[in-house]
């Protein structure tokens, strides 16, 4: 394993939610959808270590998230969402991730990902 992928290593990011982040069934109302706050906590982590990898033709594939969504976040809301790396044991990582309006926590958990070869995962 690179010894680039240190533990620490982290990202943060920032979206404002918009109506296509919405579940559909709750129209008119507009809020972050669960999968769509996963998906902005699954992209923090593989942007935090993506950088280490990318020059040995290497990726992650998600493999596994463990999410609390607690609260919502209204459209027009900015999302911070953090990612930190908190372990590495061979290929598996896995990231403590924290999503925010403000000071206020709308979802955390952790997920793991693991480190795949480009061009083998493809043929």
């Amino acid at each position: 394993m690179p010894h680039e992928l240190a533990v620490g290593l982290a990202k943060t990011s920032c979206t404002i939610v918009t109506p296509d982040m919405s579940p559909p069934h709750l129209s008119p109302i507009v809020v972050l959808a669960t999968p769509e706050m996963i998906w902005l906590m699954e992209k923090a982590c593989t942007e935090a270590v993506e950088p280490a990898l990318q020059e040995m033709e290497l990726t992650t594939v998600g493999t596994h998230v463990d999410i609390s969504h607690e609260s919502a976040a209204r459209q027009g809301e900015e999302v911070i969402v953090e990612a930190t790396l908190v372990s590495v044991d061979g290929p598996r990582l896995r990231f403590e991730v924290v999503a925010r309006v403000g000071d206020r926590i709308i979802g955390r958990g952790t997920h793991r990902r693991h480190v795949i070869d480009r061009a083998r995962f493809g043929a």
